[in-house]
């Protein structure tokens, strides 16, 4: 005996939504996706603006170990969504919107047109010959359990209105890049249903150091290459640009999740790695003056390193200071940037409140899914991975017809 196909709504149209509602249709579900903005996919257009880094080609084990949250992160649980759409599965899955990936020397991958508006468009054109319904300008307002069904308020142009539905899945981001959409406000509303959430906190983003206008006029926009980033006994290596507020920089944006729980934060930039301090002493050869000069030609340090030690240390009366605080530069910071100005946010729904399948546990049949949910990554392809595997969870539990 034939079933009736379950209904469900989708509260937000990124890549977490999108891929919940692929997977759900494929089910077999009447899907509606609702969105408060005039069309979906847009942080993914902002976050492909420079390049649209789908995932990364590691292996299983480090990629799987680039994951964390405030507390509480199921690692078991994590591993399993991470292994059921992996790496491999994104890869194909662009290959079945017939966009082929290539990947960099850092794993980075990327689509072969590397702009997000072709995936998208493609994307979009797919899910509608599904059978997916888009409702935009929709912004959602609460839900109330109505027996077995979910009672949805959104509010559209022409007034307010509720629809039931079998199950809906919240997929609204974190609370960066607002303009987008993804401004944080559902956490107010799940907060009323008594949904613990851990605070949304800035992730994948620059700090700020409190530079002279001397040292910001000589190094603002000056990349600082291949160089060693230490916070204690954490280290990344790559490039940092030095901005008019402080440094930004992929080293940097890993190195987050450690400085934002220390009282006070700092970097320790080695900005010489291939050059042990008596080596650098050595090709000063005979310089007794004009310190920061000389290493610029000698050493190739660049002006943008020299302003900083220079702020930071002083004018020098030896290589040898010189060379050892080029060696271990302490770089005090004030704070990470706005939450708005951010790539992504840490925090979200707690762990606790969602079972295996992301379902929210005192919500019956309402789900979670992407950075609305307590995890975190660095940048470089396992965020995105991150938002469609979650949506590829909670897409497929949702879309279960229960006896």
């Amino acid at each position: 005996m034939s079933r009736t196909p379950r209904t469900i709504a989708i509260i937000g149209g990124g890549p977490a939504g999108l891929r919940a509602a692929e997977v759900a249709a494929a089910e077999g579900a009447f899907v509606t996706v609702f969105d408060a903005k005039p069309s979906v996919g847009r942080k993914f257009l902002v976050a492909g603006k420079s390049g649209l880094n789908i995932t990364n080609n590691a292996e299983f084990e480090p990629f799987v170990a680039q994951y964390s949250g405030n507390k509480d992160l199921p690692v078991a649980q994590w591993r399993k969504y991470i292994a059921d759409f992996d790496n491999t599965a994104m890869g194909q899955w662009a290959l079945s919107l017939g966009i082929n990936t290539f990947a960099t020397g850092g794993g980075k991958v990327f689509p072969e047109t590397k702009k997000a508006a072709p995936i998208l468009r493609r994307w979009v054109q797919r899910l509608r010959e599904m059978g997916v319904d888009f409702q935009m300008n929709n912004r959602w307002l609460d839900l109330r359990q109505q027996g077995e069904q979910i009672e949805l308020e959104v509010e559209c142009k022409e007034g307010v209105f509720n629809q039931d539905f079998d199950a809906v899945i919240l997929a609204m981001g974190g609370a960066s890049w607002s303009k987008t959409g993804s401004n944080g406000q559902w956490v107010a509303i799940l907060e009323k249903h008594d949904i613990a959430i851990e605070t949304l906190k800035p992730s994948n983003c620059g700090w700020e150091c409190d530079w002279t206008d001397a040292t910001r006029e000589k190094s603002e926009a000056c990349p600082l290459h291949n160089i060693h980033v230490r916070v204690g006994d954490e280290l990344e290596i790559g490039e940092l640009m030095i901005t008019r507020y402080g440094l930004e920089g992929a080293p940097i944006y890993a190195l987050g999740r450690t400085l934002r729980g220390m009282d006070a934060p700092e970097v320790v930039i080695d900005f010489k790695p291939t050059f042990t301090i008596e080596r650098l002493v050595q090709k000063m050869e005979s310089a007794r003056k004009n310190f920061y000069h000389e290493a610029q030609l000698r050493w190739k340090l660049s002006k943008g390193a020299c302003a900083i030690i220079q702020q930071l240390y002083g004018d020098m009366d030896s290589a040898q200071q010189l060379a050892e605080a080029v060696k271990s530069c302490r770089i005090p910071l004030s704070g990470a940037r706005p939450i708005d100005e951010v790539i992504s946010t840490s925090g979200g729904v707690a762990w606790s409140e969602l079972d295996e399948n992301l379902m929210l546990k005192k919500l019956p049949n309402v789900y979670c899914a992407g950075e609305m949910i307590d995890w975190e990554a660095p940048t470089g392809g396992f965020l995105m991975q991150g938002c469609f595997a979650t949506g590829n969870v909670a897409g497929l539990a949702a879309a279960k017809i229960h006896p």
